[in-house]
């Protein structure tokens, strides 16, 4: 920008105020409430594969604790259960994006655990 006082951004290009996306009467408008909505969506998702995936896990690991299978097998499950149940606490608190990367690891670790059975 040059610095001169014609060089400001067209009035159609400002962001808009928040008070604007509100409706006469003042209730929030369709874009306040959709992404309230998909943001609770996103934890209750996050938190509920975590806690399914988490369980799963730990049925696994006692599963494979009283087979013949090798000691790692069952920690293997049970380090994975861990970092399910840890995403699952994450994504309640709606950091869903670190939960998701959490169930991706907690399901490597535990695909991980059931190679060397």
């Amino acid at each position: 920008m040059s610095g001169r006082a014609d060089s400001d951004t067209p009035p159609d290009t400002h962001a808009e105020d928040p008070e604007d996306a509100r409706d006469p009467e003042g209730t929030p408008g369709p874009e306040d409430t959709d992404g309230g909505e998909e943001a609770r969506r996103a934890r209750w998702a996050a938190a509920g594969a975590g806690a399914v995936l988490a369980l799963a896990g730990a049925a696994a690991a006692l599963l494979r604790l009283t087979g013949p299978a090798p000691v790692l097998v069952p920690v293997a499950y049970a380090c994975g259960a861990a970092v399910c149940a840890l995403a699952a606490l994450l994504g309640s608190r709606g950091r869903t994006r670190r939960a998701l990367w959490l169930l991706v690891a907690g399901l490597m670790t535990m695909a991980l655990g059931d190679q060397f059975d």
